[in-house]
């Protein structure tokens, strides 16, 4: 990598469309591309059937970690287990983010593990604060909260135009997932 590169920026990509995900993963896949380490950790989805996580395997510089239950999380429907689980995220990304493992951390479907309440703002800034010099960072999902809308460098928001969804499609496998 070039010494004229300097990383350590916070992005957000927030916002109620279609393609937050898509979108980091597309960076992600940029950044591996040009030799960087990269590491998703994804707070809410599991399984490793989606499209980004199938391809992400094929890639030697971008690594994927689940740490979703599996079940929906929704107002009430939220357990302790979702709650350990998004706990045990948080502390592997801060191990990511300061063990010399990664140089682009993608927090997939954070904003929404803090919506739900799962973790708070404050665990994710803690997280930011304590990284690596040089450790560039991607928080996505709806519903960011506005310290992170604060704290980032980018913040892109995603809406929807229309969508196949309002017509009653269902997720296509290679194009929804």
């Amino acid at each position: 990598m070039s010494d004229d590169v300097q990383l350590g920026r916070v992005h957000v990509i927030t916002g109620p469309g279609k393609g937050k995900t898509t979108a980091a993963f597309g960076l992600a896949m940029r950044a591996a591309g040009h030799g960087l380490r990269v590491c998703v950790i994804q707070f809410m989805k599991s399984g490793g059937s989606t499209g980004e996580v199938l391809a992400a395997e094929q890639l030697k510089r971008l690594r994927v970690a689940q740490f979703g239950t599996g079940k929906f999380i929704g107002g009430d429907a939220v357990t302790e287990e979702d709650k350990r689980s998004a706990r045990k995220a948080v502390r592997y990304a801060l191990g990511q983010a300061t063990g010399g493992k990664c140089d682009l951390l993608v927090l997939d479907e954070v904003n929404v593990a803090v919506f739900f309440g799962l973790i708070s703002p404050k665990e994710v800034i803690d997280l930011l604060e304590a990284r690596s010099d040089g450790v560039e960072v991607v928080l996505t999902g709806r519903n960011a909260p506005d310290e992170f809308v604060q704290y980032a460098d980018y913040v892109s928001h995603i809406d929807t135009i229309k969508h196949p969804f309002e017509k009653g499609s269902s997720g296509r496998k290679g194009i929804e997932w």
